[in-house]
């Protein structure tokens, strides 16, 4: 009886199996392998090539939770995150063992100049996320907003171009550049209303719906005030 109560308690004592962290392997053979293959080779209609994406891309689309997808084809948009921070840094080294790639990339905003980044934000970014990064439409995509984007998810954004965005390399974007773009990104989510109501920032459309429901109401109120005098 002693014998049974010994082995019972080691027993209850040993690690489990479960109790020992998943390594990056078996993360990706769970949540991974069946659309992009095994080393990230990729399987065709299902998921793309991962090899050489590099530690960057692998943590944009793990961090942001557009990765994985419900189903192949779905545009990934940002959800609720499904690792925690060990395992997807441990996910992450993986991916990037498959070959050469970009590192995560490490911005520095505040070395950032706001006017300077408003300036390359408007000649490559407002035409699909809106000037004041509000997000919109893109041809096959919509595109989302930049209101929760943390600086290191927008600089590996700007490097690994997801989904149907570009990608800027070094020499389109220089790193001081990309700092000036995250620091003006960032004071765009709660920019200064100095001339008055934002309206929620989206740009013309509201600003335009607003005037015209502003003009015809003081037009009926005119009109009205006109009707009752000419009948006076």
């Amino acid at each position: 009886m002693k014998r049974a109560a010994l082995i019972v308690a080691l027993l209850a004592l040993a690690p489990t199996a479960s109790a020992q962290p998943p390594s990056g392997a078996g993360l990706y053979a769970e949540n991974c392998l069946s659309c992009h293959g095994a080393n990230g080779v990729g399987v065709p209609q299902m998921g793309s090539l991962l090899r050489g994406v590099g530690a960057g891309t692998a943590d944009f689309y793990l961090r942001t939770g557009y990765m994985p997808l419900s189903s192949p084809g779905e545009q990934p948009y940002r959800k609720r995150v499904l690792f925690d921070e060990r395992d997807l840094q441990a996910l992450v080294r993986y991916v990037a063992s498959f070959g050469a790639g970009p590192p995560i990339p490490q911005p520095h905003p505040e070395q950032g100049d706001v006017s300077e980044g408003m300036q390359l934000f408007t000649e490559h970014c407002a035409g699909c996320h809106q000037v004041v990064a509000r997000g919109g439409v893109a041809p096959g995509a919509r595109v989302p907003a930049l209101t929760r984007a943390a600086p290191v998810e927008i600089a590996e954004a700007v490097r690994a171009g997801p989904y149907v965005m570009p990608r800027f390399t070094n020499a389109t974007l220089s790193d001081a550049q990309l700092n000036s773009i995250i620091r003006y990104v960032d004071y765009a989510k709660h920019p200064s209303e100095a001339g008055g109501w934002g309206i929620g920032f989206v740009g013309p459309v509201p600003e335009g719906m607003v005037t015209w429901l502003i003009a015809a109401a003081a037009l009926v109120g005119v009109c009205t005030a006109v009707g009752r005098r000419v009948r006076g």
